[in-house]
Formats: structure tokens, C-alpha cells, sequence
């Protein structure tokens, strides 16, 4: 039987259509005594511990299981009732992502009302905008650093309550321990079911707002029907289907570390709906640079991420096996000869005994520094460069690669773990009906591909019905085509005969060129990933004659480089970035690079810059995405010494 379908076939008591309040009491009465989630101890100042529950030890995890997790959602959702809040309406969380952070979500969901999602580096003024926008009518904040930003601009907006999830020194702040104090006494179990019970499957359930790159952040309104039918079509994809019993699923056996934002649509939904309904254990990282050690203490065995963690995971690997001449040079051969046992039909005898050496000398190692118990990894939010899925696949750790977007709750398509094909981010989820407006795309896509080729349009039951508040915004977000309602992506891919997708870019990043020639960035940018030379890049050449690039260099892989040569490079990153040897290795790079893609694709020119892109200096996303409008602003100097020449 083909996986699709088997697919459409699977239902389990995973999948269902219930409210998602609904969907967490029911997993939690079938797993009261297994653990859902893993706290670290040392890092917060809690309000719940030790009250609610007991304290972690510092630098270490407790667990807290589905029957405790429920008696603190359940008292959630009867104190934030009585702090006022009425069904439909929309209370905001605004703190990174923690065990707090998924409590507070259920218990608003279970209380009836709906969630305003608030990124945790948002500003003053961005807090004043998702918060008013949204109506909300309180906000659960993490501490001092988000109370004093709230409280800045509270004057403006109509809420009427302030909750904190950590100790703060303001006497008007209601700790997250007290509203489970008052919900405990006011809880009556008749009531809560009633509130469970009060929302429609299509009432809002919550408002993400987008990152707002392309201008002011919109808020897509998502219903619990959005968010349920994505958990269903991803339980059909990974659940434990009969016609796959050898295969890694997510289960309730499934372990996680959970890290990247729960404001954005792809934590909440892969890291936190799918995982809590399927009965899963949910650590929380104590941030993300501490991945290395929050893997090994939980040991997960799966993991979502965008593509910009995984190349850094790579990279970090690759600078410990550089400490030395003889461990570089067995890494870089290792890695070789995982790509080429990956990508051969038949490895054959002698590329198997090299894959065995490799995997002992090597691959062992990095899984074991990830915990060692990893079955399979995620990526979405992005494009990850081909090679570098294709050397994980090599070590294995494959990264299943997937694509979705806020308005679609959000995945439309990902690679089945039975038949992963790295380049391409899979077929779509039961139940999603794709196409391509072939208008929007260049004649050279569509040369170069077998496939059909142009911006994609999608339907299914995870798409959202609009903005809200902004109905010219949603009726620009759909086209009608052979009487049918489709949502435009407002990405330019290529769906192949064999059913799988491959993400070429967003409309709106393609350069066109002033030849008339229309280049995608991201594929480029994506070459790159897997350079032990090169951080970041960002092509440009919109309008211009030639292609170029913004190139941050890798300064701990140049200093191996120059070691190895005997090179002494200055201090001052800055210093580096001028010197001409540093530019003249860096250019061997891109013309490895270039060979890839054809000639008016390629770099003519580049410049290094000492400055990475991060999101505290306003250059990438919350989700690691680049501000590309931005990148131009800051570095429009070096942008235009290139063309100037």
C-alpha cells in the first residue's frame, strides 16, 4: 500500500475533531501518570514552585506528568475566569518558551477564551500593536523585562489584568501562582466542562501575528479547527500507522526538547498541539545555546527546528573536530563519505566498510552529543540547503524537511520518515490540495524543470479564513480559480510528478536582474550552508547587471584555516573581513558556490562584513527568517562600493 495512502486510511484515538482544550483532557486522561513535560531547575524564578510544584535542582530536570499538568491547566482555567475572562475573549502570553508558557495556553483555551501570541524581544511599541490590536483584555508576561515593556505603554490598551509567571517587584502584578490559587478554590468540574464544551470547532482559538517583514505584523486568525485538522493530517503522517511498524513514529513514547519560539505558529503546533495530544514528553530548553547540554539531559527522540540551528549544530561539531590537523582531516572525510553513502542506490561493499569507520570514528560521537537517542529531526520555517539534509541523512540524523506558513496552521507539506527525499520539503498532508499559478515564475524555472513550476496556492482545513481586522488584506490572500477559493502562498515552488514539493523562493525575494534575468536568493544562500569558511549570506541584485553578496564569514573556521597555514590574522573582526588573504580564501568558497548554478546566477563579487545576522540587531526574524529589507539598510554602503566599481 502506498503511504498516502495509508494515510487517508489511519485514525486512532489521536485523531479527532475536538476543541484543543478537548484534545489535551483527553490525552491526559489516557497518559494521568506518564510525564508531559520537563523543567529545568536554576534558570527561572518561578511563581509555581515550590507551591504548585516542587522545585527543580539547578542544572538539572523534574517532570511534571499529564494528571499534574491537568490539575494546573484545569486551575488556570477557572482563575483566569475569575480574573474576568469571558469565552472569546483574547488574552495575551508574552515570555519565552517554558513549561509556563504551554500551561497558560491551555488554561485560557479551557476557560474558553483565545490566545494573543507576543514574541519575547518584542518592543514597547510592537507589544502596544499585537496587544491592541488584538483586543486582549490581559496578558501573561514572563518577568521584570516584559512587565516593564507592558507597563510602558498599558495606558493605550484595555487590559485589565497583568499575570507573571516569575517573581517581580510590583505590588499590581498577579503571580501565575495565584491565579492557580484562586482557580483551585472557585474550580467546580461541572462548570470547567461547560467552558470545554462552549467553543464552536470553528471560534478562534488563537492570534499569531506575522513577523511583519514585508511591513506591519497581521494577525492571522486561527480557529481550533485549524489547528486540530493540522494535528490530525501530521498524526496520519507520523503517527505509528500499521503499514509502517519498523519505522520511528511520534508517540507517547516520543521526547522532545522544545526551543524555538511557542509565539510562532511552528513550535506551537509541531512542539506543543501535536506533541501533548499524542501523549508526549516535552522538555524545555533553558535556552537555545545551551542545546548541546539540554540534549544530552533529556535525550529526545525527535526535534523540530529551523534550518539555521541545524547548520549551527553542524558547524559547532566541525569546530570541535578541528582542534586538531589529523581530527579535521577524518571529519571532513567522514563527511564525505556520509553524503556519498546517503545519495548512492547501492553503496556497495567497499562504500558500506567506509560507512562503518566513519560512523564509529565519528557519526557515533554526534549523535551521542545530541543525546544519542534521536530518531528523526524536523525543519521548517525556512529552505536547509540539500547537502547539508543530505550528510545528516549520512550520520543518522535525518531531517525530514517541511513547509508551512502562519496561515496555514501551519503545515501543508513534509517528508513521510518512509520516504524522505532531502531538496524537497515533501508531498502535502492528507486533505491539501495544491497547485501553481505558473504566472508568477521565470521562463528560466520553468526551463529547468520537469515539474510544474509557479507560486503555490493551497487548500485544505489548516488554512485560515482571514486577517483579522483587515478583510482587503484577506481578499487579496485568496484567488478564485475553476470556482474554487485558493490561498496564495506567495511562494514560487516546483510540485513534481512524483507528488513531492521543492521550495524554490518567495515571489517577493526573487532579483531580477537588469538583463531581464530572474534569480532566486535562497538557493544560493543555501550553497553556502555547509562552508566551514562562511556564517552567513545574503545575495543581492535586484535591478543590478550582476549578482553579488553580503557575506558574514565564519571567524572561528578562518582562524583554523589560517592556523594551518601559518597565517596571522589581526584581532578586529573588522580587520579580518579587509584582509586580502582572508578575501582570496573566501573567494575559492564562492567559486565552489558558483559551479553550482548557472552563469548569471553566479557571485560576481561579494563582501565580507563583520557583523552576523541575529535577531537583536533587527537582521533576522524571531524565527531566524532574514529581514532582507533591513540587511540592505545596514550594510547599503559595502552594497553599493560593489556595483560602484
Amino acid at each position: 500500500m502506498d503511504f498516502r495512502e495509508a494515510e487517508r486510511d489511519y485514525e486512532d484515538e489521536v485523531t479527532g475533531q475536538t476543541t484543543l482544550a478537548r484534545t489535551f483532557e483527553n490525552a491526559a486522561e489516557r497518559h494521568a501518570d506518564r510525564p508531559a513535560q520537563g523543567y529545568k531547575g536554576g534558570i527561572y524564578d518561578r511563581t509555581l514552585t515550590p507551591d504548585v510544584l516542587p522545585a527543580a535542582p539547578d542544572g538539572e530536570f523534574a517532570d511534571v506528568t499529564y494528571g499534574e499538568m491537568r490539575d494546573v491547566v484545569r486551575n488556570l482555567a477557572a482563575g483566569f475566569r475569575d480574573l474576568g475572562v469571558e469565552a472569546g475573549e483574547r488574552v495575551g502570553i508574552f515570555a519565552h518558551t517554558r513549561m509556563e508558557w504551554a500551561q497558560s495556553d491551555f488554561g485560557i483555551l479551557a476557560a474558553g477564551g483565545a490566545v494573543t501570541t507576543v514574541y519575547p524581544s518584542s518592543s514597547p511599541r510592537q507589544v502596544k500593536h499585537l496587544l491592541g490590536d488584538s483586543g486582549a483584555v490581559g496578558v501573561v508576561v514572563e518577568g521584570e523585562t516584559e512587565l516593564d515593556r507592558v507597563r510602558e505603554v498599558q495606558g493605550d490598551l484595555d487590559v485589565e489584568f497583568v499575570v507573571t509567571m516569575d517573581r517581580v517587584a510590583d505590588d499590581d502584578a498577579i503571580a501565575l501562582s495565584k491565579v492557580c490559587e484562586r482557580g483551585q478554590a472557585a474550580f467546580d468540574r461541572d462548570t470547567y466542562e461547560q467552558w470545554v464544551a462552549e467553543p464552536a470547532y470553528d471560534d478562534l482559538a488563537s492570534l499569531i501575528y506575522t513577523s511583519g517583514t514585508t511591513g506591519q505584523p497581521k494577525g492571522v486568525a486561527l480557529t481550533h479547527a485549524n489547528f486540530r485538522e493540522n494535528v490530525n493530517q501530521c498524526r496520519k503522517r507520523f503517527g505509528p500507522r500499521p503499514d509502517k511498524p519498523d519505522l520511528p513514529a511520534i508517540t507517547a513514547e516520543t521526547r522532545v526538547v522544545s526551543f524555538l519560539p511557542l509565539a510562532h505558529v511552528l513550535e506551537r503546533l509541531a512542539g506543543h498541539f501535536l506533541l501533548f495530544a499524542a501523549g508526549a514528553h516535552v522538555c524545555y530548553a533553558e535556552s537555545p545555546d545551551t542545546l548541546r547540554e539540554d540534549f544530552a539531559l533529556c535525550e529526545p527522540s525527535v526535534g523540530t527546528s529551523v534550518p539555521r540551528v541545524y547548520e549551527k549544530i553542524f558547524d559547532a561539531v566541525r569546530e570541535q573536530a578541528a582542534e586538531s590537523p589529523t581530527k579535521e582531516r577524518i571529519f571532513e572525510w567522514a563527511t564525505g563519505v556520509g553524503r556519498d553513502y546517503y545519495e548512492a542506490d547501492d553503496p556497495g561493499l567497499a562504500l558500506r566498510a567506509k560507512h562503518a569507520v566513519a560512523d564509529k570514528l565519528v557519526f557515533e560521537q554526534v549523535r551521542d552529543a545530541l543525546g544519542g537517542n534521536v530518531d528523526f529531526f524536523i525543519s521548517g520555517g525556512g529552505s536547509l540547503s540539500p547537502e547539508l539534509c543530505a550528510l545528516y541523512h549520512g550520520m543518522g540524523l535525518p531531517i525530514l524537511e517541511g513547509y508551512g506558513l502562519t496561515e496555514t496552521s501551519p503545515v501543508l507539506c513534509v517528508n513521510p520518515p518512509e520516504a524522505p527525499k532531502p531538496g524537497t520539503i515533501g508531498p502535502p498532508l492528507v486533505d491539501t490540495e495544491v497547485r501553481v499559478d505558473e504566472t508568477i515564475a521565470s521562463p528560466g524555472q520553468h526551463d529547468e524543470s520537469d515539474g510544474d513550476v509557479g507560486e503555490l496556492l493551497v487548500r485544505g482545513p489548516q488554512v485560515f479564513d482571514g486577517y483579522w481586522g483587515l478583510d482587503d488584506a484577506t481578499e487579496q490572500a485568496f484567488t478564485e480559480l475553476e470556482g474554487k477559493e485558493w490561498f496564495r502562498t506567495g511562494d514560487v515552488v516546483e510540485i513534481r510528478a512524483d507528488g513531492y514539493v521543492t521550495f524554490l523562493e518567495r515571489a517577493k525575494q526573487i532579483l531580477t536582474l537588469s538583463t531581464g534575468k530572474n534569480v532566486a536568493p535562497g538557493p544560493i544562500e543555501d550553497a553556502f550552508a555547509a562552508s566551514p569558511l562562511v556564517e552567513q549570506a545574503m545575495v543581492v541584485g535586484d535591478n543590478r547587471k550582476f549578482v553579488s553578496a553580503v557575506v558574514v564569514p565564519n571567524f572561528d573556521g578562518l582562524r583554523t584555516w589560517a592556523n594551518s597555514e601559518s597565517i596571522d590574522l589581526p584581532d578586529d573582526k573588522a580587520a579580518i573581513c579587509r584582509d586580502d588573504r582572508v578575501e582570496a580564501r573566501i573567494q575559492r568558497a564562492v567559486d565552489a558556490v558558483n559551479e553550482q548554478f548557472e552563469e548569471y546566477e553566479q557571485l560576481k563579487r561579494f563582501r565580507l562584513v563583520p557583523t552576523e545576522f541575529t535577531e537583536a540587531n533587527d537582521l533576522l526574524t524571531p524565527t531566524m527568517k532574514k529581514k532582507r529589507r533591513n540587511i540592505l539598510d545596514r550594510f547599503a554602503d559595502e552594497i553599493g562600493n560593489i556595483y560602484a566599481e
